[in-house]
């Protein structure tokens, strides 16, 4: 069925030319029409996803999307509108169109383009494109093959699928300010999930690998292997009883929790007043010896960005250290709101990395006599302005550093910024997989609501 004749989500240095000149254009007419300020996005995706269920190809689908936003500045009013055209015809009236909403809008003295001596000058190469020489023939055996592997066993009754996608996308920004740059990014994954059963009933679980670079994923079967072996794990799982324990949350929820705190620190919630982390600004976020470190030039990267979302800089810098916030995550527009200098954090925060202790995920468990290891949570009881915490959990109870019994519909309940300054533990066992890398943290005990 392979036919690796080609490479299907690849963007070539002609088509990050073309979307260059577009921003181009659009600059200079902006310049004609008289516009005070003018800033450009032009992005582009494409590459493919393949499902497949029960040994059966469900979907093979292609995806190509191109976009041209653009903000205007006529004094402190500003206007945007975008259009998926890029003929210079759709992208006047595009600029039109942004100029007409910017004669309606209120002023803004916070609004306005970076000036030119805050703009990146040095933007380095950070090997963020590597096409997968993956087509959609090749990726059907392959996720066939990795759901093969998870339904390897008779009690998996059922499969959710098994995907592979590939894709390729690219991004220039340019403002009248004298910016324009752009650059090149893959992103490709693996993912399988199915359902087992047994006499007390069914559980269902995933695994799944991403990254930049396809060649470096981990391969089909062993991505089947442990969607199988996570799914048999849970069957048995009975509700604990209601009380307080410690509780870890393994790396894939861990991420979360850190998300939370980002959330916090981020420049738009503290200048709208919308955060538990509010006025936490040289105060202990985190236990004393923690750090929570940004590092957007990490070669290939999943997050890695020359520049952020303003046209400023990014660079590697800590938030919080030895467990003290000494930076809030800001864009250009929140700094100027808080009369604060920008951070290099338009459009978010990038590659996190948080201190580890030292210990496994078996030491962690060893440091308390019993405890709830937390793989899933659920539901949206997190309120980020007072920091109330309420979320259904599963996982697995533990006692002197073994696990002794899957858990489930339980709920776990706090505070955060609490359970933030409450972590006794981090892990060696890091998730590199999204924007937040962390092993599993040990937590203080919390309200747990089961039986």
């Amino acid at each position: 069925m392979s036919d690796s004749s080609a490479t299907t989500a690849a963007l070539d240095i002609a088509q990050l030319q073309q979307a260059q000149d577009t921003a181009a254009w659009v600059l200079e007419e902006g310049k004609r029409l008289g516009l005070d300020g003018v800033e450009v996005n032009v992005s582009l995706s494409q590459g493919f996803s393949v499902n497949v269920r029960q040994g059966e190809v469900e979907t093979v689908e292609f995806h190509r999307d191109r976009g041209v936003s653009v903000t205007v500045f006529q004094g402190l009013c500003k206007g945007h509108a975008s259009s998926s055209d890029d003929n210079r015809d759709s992208l006047r009236d595009t600029l039109k169109a942004a100029s007409a909403i910017a004669r309606y809008t209120e002023a803004d003295k916070h609004a306005g383009l970076a000036p030119a001596d805050q703009l990146a000058r040095d933007i380095p190469e950070l090997d963020l494109y590597h096409p997968w020489e993956m087509d959609t023939g090749r990726a059907i055996d392959e996720a066939m093959a990795c759901e093969k592997v998870a339904r390897d066993d008779s009690r998996i009754v059922n499969s959710e699928g098994a995907s592979i996608n590939s894709g390729a996308s690219l991004r220039v920004f340019a403002t009248s300010e004298g910016f324009l740059h752009g650059y090149r990014g893959t992103h490709h994954s693996r993912v399988c999930s199915v359902v087992a059963e047994d006499d007390d009933g069914m559980q269902r679980d995933y695994w799944y690998d991403g990254g930049r670079i396809g060649e470096k994923l981990a391969d089909a079967e062993t991505v089947g292997q442990m969607a199988r072996e996570r799914a048999l794990s849970r069957l048995g799982a009975v509700i604990p009883e209601t009380g307080e324990l410690p509780v870890i949350f393994a790396p894939e929820v861990a991420s979360g929790l850190l998300g939370h705190l980002v959330s916090g620190i981020s420049g738009g919630a503290i200048y709208r007043r919308s955060s538990f982390l509010q006025d936490s600004l040289g105060k202990a976020v985190l236990p004393a010896g923690f750090t929570l470190s940004e590092h957007p030039h990490l070669p290939a990267g999943n997050a890695s960005s020359p520049f952020d979302g303003d046209g400023l800089p990014t660079g590697e810098q800590a938030f919080v250290e030895d467990g003290i916030l000494t930076s809030f995550a800001l864009g250009l527009y929140a700094s100027r709101r808080l009369g604060m200098s920008p951070t290099g954090n338009g459009g978010g925060v990038r590659n996190l990395r948080v201190t580890d202790t030292g210990e496994s995920l078996e030491a962690l468990m060893a440091r308390v006599p019993k405890g709830i290891l937390i793989t899933e949570v659920m539901g949206q009881g997190v309120n980020m302005v007072t920091g109330d915490y309420s979320r259904g959990a599963s996982g697995f109870l533990f006692e002197n550093g073994r696990i002794t019994s899957p858990v489930q519909e339980f709920t776990i309940a706090g505070h955060l910024a609490e359970m933030l300054r409450g972590i006794q533990g981090s892990g060696t066992d890091v998730d590199y997989r999204g924007n937040i890398a962390c092993g599993s943290l040990l937590l203080s005990p919390m309200k747990i609501a089961g039986r």
